[in-house]
């Protein structure tokens, strides 16, 4: 046994199977994982999509750091504020000029 441990293309062939095992087991995890997202998905889509849009959303909060009020920004008030109307304008001036970017390169000239 230690012989066949020591030989050099058996400890290949063992690190070879063994990453080999190591990928299949990945393999089988992420296969798991995607049936049950989709048996939950079959059992109640209704819920699993508000949940999945819940989980989304917190995520989203998460990676752009932005904190807010969920359930304040659901009502329509939230939106008739002072701020939202500059928010507008601003958005709006910033695709325009996007878009006037793109326009500019597609043509190869400078407008201005």
């Amino acid at each position: 046994m230690s012989n066949f441990l020591a030989s050099t293309t058996n400890q290949q062939e063992i690190a070879s199977l063994d990453a080999k095992i190591h990928e299949t087991i990945e393999s089988i995890n992420q296969l798991k994982t995607q049936r049950d997202f989709m048996l939950s998905f079959s059992n109640n889509p209704q819920e699993f999509i508000q949940e999945w849009i819940k989980s989304q959303r917190r995520d989203l909060k998460i990676i752009t750091d932005v904190i807010g009020n969920p359930e304040e920004e659901r009502r329509a008030e939230f939106y008739q504020q002072p701020w939202a109307q500059e928010a507008v304008g601003r958005h709006i001036f910033a695709k325009v000029q996007q878009r006037r970017q793109e326009l500019e390169q597609v043509l190869g000239i400078r407008l201005t």
